[in-house]
Parts: C-alpha cells; structure tokens; sequence
C-alpha cells in the first residue's frame, strides 16, 4: 500500500516560466485574487487548533508592510497565483534565539497586529496537522529561505549578490555569476537483519529517540554506496542488497531524503564518533515503540520519511531481498 509523505505533494502547476517575468509578476503581486504565504523564521502563520489552517493573505493586507520586499513566486494552486513572503525582521518581546535553533520549539507566536489566534509556528510540530499541499508549499518556501539566507554572497568573487527569478535564483552584481538553490542529497535507511531493524541515535535529540540511520552522499558517490558507506561508518555493520523505497523533501535545512531499504550481511555494531547510540530492535519491539508502548524508545514522528520506513517494514511491504542491479551478486 502506497501512503502518503509529508512534504511531497504537488500542488497544480509551479509555473517557472514566469519566474523570469517581471511584469507578469507585477500583475500578479498586485491581483487581489493572489495569495501570499507569511513566513517569519521559517514559520508559517497559522489559526484553529485542532484543525489548523495556513492563512494566505492578500497582496494588499497590512501585514505584509513589513515583509521583505522580494516574494517568492511558487506558481499557481486552485485557480489562484502564490507567492510566500518574508517577515523575518520582527523581533518579538522575550524572543529566546537559543530555544528557536534547538532541535525543536513548540513556542508560537503571535503578532500584535495580527487577529487572535494567528500566530506562527514550527513547522515540524505541525507537518501531520496540515494540508497535503499546504505543507509542501510552506516546506519548498522554508528551505528556499534558508538558502537565502546562507548563501548571500557569491561563491565566485564573493560580492553580494541579489534574489534573482522571483526567489529560484541568486544573480552576482558584479560578477553576473547565477547560484542556484542547493538541495542536499541524504540517504536514509532501513537496515534489516533478519527479524530486526537498526536504528541509531544522535547526541542532542531528545530523550528515547532513535531513527533509522542516515547520512549525506559524497561527490563521485552512487547513492547504493552511500547506504553501504554510512552503515558502516555509523555502526561497523556491513549493508549488501540495498532498494529504493521513497523520498522526502525534508527543509532542515535543505535535504532531499533517499530511502532504501537494506540487508545487512554482518550484525556486530561498533559505534564511530557521529552517533551516541545503536541497536537492534525485532519486530515486537518495534511494534511497542510505532504505538508508543516501548518503555526506552519514543514513538517516532509520524510525517518523517524514517516513520514511514518503519511502518512499511512492519506491514511486510519492504525489506525482502532482491536481486540490486548496482550491487554484483557473489560468485
């Protein structure tokens, strides 16, 4: 059974041709038909809480007086354009920076000049209470954000360079070097061993976390070998047949999440320096954890790809040994 991933939908139509299209893109800002996505920090503005709801604003509304004067143009959904616009530059009284760059925030907050129950929160806390579409949009725009706001000098001369193709592009001034948003390639994977998954934790996460392990693809590296490098690297334990499973577009900060799923050839694990802890787990507790019964392991987050490895494994749906083309078989 195929399910759904967070982050993944599409929405109708990303209508890039028009990225480049200055007038178009006037008409469209100053439509009052057009819906605009208020973002501040990475958080999209909200309302209702056990049914939440984005808001999208109007060109023309208030709010947007203090957005950044570039939007991001995302296209088109329901008939109506889209745009997502920053309003990063508003500090809230007693904002706690330390607590917004840990591992997760539940604070929300609210503007004075937004209506009640408006206010911005985190994405992660709300990636299973959205819209299918409504959180790929907010996803796309976060990651978009966060590569603005790492990336604004040019890599080539190093001069400031401007927002360029309505928030797809950076152009240098000086140089006219164009940058392009970077999205990083990670593999996530569920190790199987017989009756058993592996599944690691990180120094950092919260208490009772674990996940299925993960990492980043090197350059000249297939992503078959990436699955075998980084469950060796992590854990000492040596990965044959690996398949691909799924992907998840994952905004912290600009990942593309590869799933697979592999067999483990050996089951001795010798932890390196990047995790603070790995083990194996059968079914039945697997199980306990997935319903939140595990008396060490925390449930995972339902939305994430690494849950959706998890469940698919449970239900019998991944994780049989097959032939891997990239992988010769043995003599």
């Amino acid at each position: 059974m195929q399910r759904s991933i967070v982050f993944s939908a599409e929405w109708d139509d990303r209508m890039a041709e028009l990225r480049g299209d200055a007038q178009a893109l006037g008409e469209l800002r100053s439509d009052p038909a057009t819906l605009v996505l208020p973002m501040w920090r990475g958080r999209p503005l909200i309302r209702g809480d056990d049914a939440v709801q984005v808001v999208w604003l109007a060109p023309g509304d208030p709010i947007l007086r203090d957005a950044a004067p570039d939007w991001i143009f995302l296209g088109r959904h329901d008939g109506t354009a889209r745009f997502a616009a920053d309003l990063s530059s508003w500090v809230p009284e007693g904002l706690d920076e330390a607590a917004m760059s840990g591992f997760f925030d539940p604070t929300e907050y609210a503007h004075p000049a937004l209506p009640q129950g408006h206010r911005y929160a985190e994405l992660r806390g709300l990636m299973m209470r959205l819209g299918a579409v409504e959180a790929a949009m907010v996803s796309t725009t976060r990651a978009l954000l966060n590569w603005h706001g790492s990336h604004r000098h040019c890599s080539a001369c190093g001069q400031p360079s401007d927002l360029a193709m309505a928030g797809w592009q950076r152009v240098c001034p000086s140089c006219r070097t164009p940058h392009f948003p970077r999205t990083d390639p990670v593999v996530i994977m569920l190790v199987q061993k017989g009756d058993r998954v592996l599944l690691g934790r990180s120094p950092g996460w919260p208490e009772g976390m674990y996940s299925t392990l993960a990492g980043f693809v090197e350059p000249g590296e297939s992503l078959e070998a990436a699955v075998r490098r980084e469950v060796r690297e992590e854990t000492g334990v040596r990965v044959g047949t690996v398949t691909y499973v799924a992907s998840q577009p994952w905004a912290w900060p600009n990942s593309l999440m590869l799933g697979f799923a592999a067999q483990a050839e050996t089951d001795t694990i010798t932890l390196d320096h990047e995790l603070e802890d790995a083990l194996w787990l059968t079914r039945d507790d697997l199980a306990r954890a997935l319903d939140g019964t595990h008396p060490r392991i925390r449930r995972p987050r339902s939305g994430a790809i690494a849950y959706e490895l998890l469940s698919r494994w449970m239900a019998g749906e991944i994780g049989h040994a097959v032939t891997n083309p990239g992988q010769p078989d043995a003599d």
